[in-house]
């Protein structure tokens, strides 16, 4: 299972850099397939170098976890430990894809690192919230605001991710409070999973178009489809329904 971003810390991955070598050469490996696509440095950002890119700025965080996730699956390969099946969340879907053989890790790498840049044109514009409440309830609470914010994600039977405009989601959380729902910001200012999105879907269409996805062996549990897919269709199309 491969989460999607908010599972990163500063300091993540040092110590395994150190000690492990199946993890360190994998990824210098992803360094390498991400180079032709950040003007920053993996490992600069891992080990906390002086002057490296903050972990806050989406093009970078994304791309790091990728290689932390991709890079620990080798590391339970080197012990034998090979994957039955591969799911992912909303960006972890990428790392997914390359462990699970869908894609080489330099597809990966370029979905990944444009894809994450191509949202930095939404900065600012919206953002998201987890909500404690089962979908249906989510959605009820949410009349009022259609065409503003929406639900973006449901993680589980009482936990949904709401997105949107910035000033709606500022409304949606003080009724939230105001009714005794818990509902907290996620640390983002971009909507994605939203109809935000929508604005880049062009640009990733051009960027995206050289990913040349395969099939594999490895089952494959697409979060869009609810089920096992051909990984032969994990195309730039795919990638932006994933993040839509």
């Amino acid at each position: 299972v491969f989460p999607g971003q908010g599972s990163q810390w500063v300091g993540m991955a040092v110590e395994l850099l150190g000690s492990s070598p199946v993890f360190a050469g994998r990824v210098a490996e992803c360094a390498a397939a991400l180079e032709p696509f950040t003007e920053w440095s993996l490992l600069d950002v891992l080990n906390g170098v002086e002057g490296a890119a903050s972990l806050e700025r989406v093009d970078v965080v994304q791309p790091v976890l990728w290689a932390v996730m991709v890079s620990l699956a080798e590391v339970w390969r080197a012990q034998g430990v090979e994957p039955g099946a591969v799911i992912g969340h909303s960006q972890g879907e990428i790392a997914a894809a390359v462990v699970a053989g869908g894609l080489s890790l330099e597809d990966g790498a370029r979905v990944v690192a444009l894809r994450s840049r191509a949202l930095r044109a939404l900065s600012g514009l919206g953002g998201m919230v987890s909500v404690a409440r089962n979908v249906d309830e989510v959605r009820g609470l949410l009349a009022g605001w259609e065409g503003r914010i929406g639900a973006a994600a449901v993680n589980g039977p009482s936990s949904v991710v709401v997105s949107g405009d910035a000033g709606a989601l500022d409304e949606f959380v003080a009724v939230c409070d105001a009714s005794g729902v818990r509902a907290r910001r996620v640390a983002v200012d971009y909507a994605s999973h939203s109809v935000h999105v929508e604005r880049i879907e062009e640009e990733l269409a051009g960027l995206l178009a050289p990913v040349a996805p395969r099939s594999c062996d490895v089952p494959f549990y697409s979060t869009l489809s609810g089920g096992v897919i051909d990984t032969a269709g994990l195309d730039a199309g795919y990638w932006y329904r994933n993040l839509r």
